[in-house]
């Protein structure tokens, strides 16, 4: 009897916390986790960072979500988070050529939450900016810094700017010229990187084969571009001043869109790269790209929360989102092929020459110069030396 007694006794002890959990759960004052993150962003993207947490909050009814924000530009977010990581957001943007550096600082916390979904979604350029030593550390968010061709309807056809033999033809035709600032070495470089040349790193320093077989003839080509009557250099205030007058066609990014469009009017155009002639055979050129990124920080007390919000920030929706509200090129694939982003002229090309772009992650400050080096010898048509010498010292340059 009294182990009968006992046993009603706990029955009804477990009958009556049921039921107060059960008013509990009715009058809402169910306990619910909470998770305390911090993102930073820039200044102009603080109202459109607030409208997508909101949205990400009401998908997770279950947890509350306490988000501040702290107002840090994306080039700015090395230089913050090396003060004192554990300070630092949660969730940060930045560009992908700080990644090296963040990883190398042990900031980064390495991204495991829905890796192959992740990678699939995005552009193998994009991945590749976020990717280090094959382990993936940010989420691509945007993949708008990178150059393509602009080029005038009124003078040159669709067909005309598909290769570069094309173009400076029909150009010197119309008497007009074609712009590429062949001294500046982000540019440059494209004609070695589209004949399978390579900027790499190895135990911290450049390596570069620019001065290989190749190489050598992509020089060539280089050469015989500034050589041709339709070739002019110059910077984006050159192309932005001439473009509709006497230049047809130019080689510049999204940040002179508006004020190309505005001087071309119904005859604005834009695509990707042209081909070109290399040793005989039509070769795609290729682009440095540049890409802005989402991390983690590695001192979050929340990882899979962060990484959660940081994946929901750089989704399809709301990179979409990114570009109407800040004209701001996805990396998504399916953001990248919506009608919105196809009818934005510049954004449409560079989305083209992405498929062909090439991530600077790998290319230290040291390389530029002497690329620029070359490049200015070629717009001089210096005959000192030979194309192979030049490239010889460029390369001892870059390497040493």
């Amino acid at each position: 009897m009294k182990q009968f007694r006992s046993l009603l006794a706990a029955i009804t002890a477990l009958l009556l916390v049921l039921s107060l959990s059960a008013c509990n759960r009715e009058d809402g004052m169910i306990d619910k986790e909470t998770v305390n993150l911090k993102v930073w962003g820039a200044q102009e993207d603080q109202e459109m960072l607030k409208t997508m947490v909101e949205n990400f909050k009401k998908m997770h009814p279950m947890t509350t979500y306490n988000i501040t924000f702290g107002v840090v530009g994306e080039k700015d977010t090395q230089t913050k988070i090396m003060e004192d990581p554990s300070a630092a957001a949660d969730v940060f943007a930045f560009p992908d050529d700080q990644l090296r550096d963040l990883v190398g600082a042990g900031v980064l916390y390495e991204i495991t939450l829905n890796k192959p979904a992740i990678t699939a979604a995005h552009t193998e350029g994009a991945v590749a900016a976020a990717t280090l030593n094959d382990k993936l550390y940010a989420y691509p968010m945007t993949a708008d810094n990178g150059y393509f061709l602009y080029y005038d309807k009124s003078v040159l056809t669709a067909d005309d700017v598909k290769t570069l033999d094309g173009l400076m033809n029909a150009a010197e035709a119309k008497g007009k010229k074609v712009l590429m600032d062949i001294s500046n070495g982000w540019y440059v470089a494209s004609f070695f990187l589209s004949a399978g040349c390579e900027l790499g790193l190895q135990n911290g320093k450049q390596t570069c084969n620019f001065n290989n077989e190749q190489g050598v003839a992509a020089g060539e080509a280089v050469k015989a571009f500034c050589g041709h009557s339709a070739f002019i250099t110059g910077e984006d205030a050159i192309l932005t001043g001439g473009i509709g007058n006497t230049i047809a066609a130019g080689v510049s990014g999204t940040w002179t869109a508006e004020a190309i469009k505005q001087k071309l009017g119904d005859n604005y155009a834009a695509t990707k790269l042209p081909t070109f002639t290399l040793n005989g055979k039509q070769v795609q050129l290729k682009s440095f790209a540049g890409y802005k990124l989402m991390g983690v920080n590695s001192a979050t007390k929340h990882p899979k929360e962060a990484m959660m919000l940081a994946e929901y920030l750089t989704n399809e929706e709301n990179q979409l989102l990114r570009f109407k509200t800040r004209a701001m090129g996805p990396s998504n694939k399916k953001a990248a092929a919506s009608d919105e982003v196809k009818q934005n002229v510049a954004l449409s090309a560079l989305a083209m020459q992405n498929e062909f772009g090439v991530s600077q992650a790998a290319v230290l400050n040291s390389t530029w110069n002497p690329l620029e080096a070359f490049g200015t010898a070629m717009e001089t048509k210096d005959t000192s030396k030979t194309v192979k010498q030049l490239l010889d010292t460029m390369v001892s340059q870059i390497t040493g």
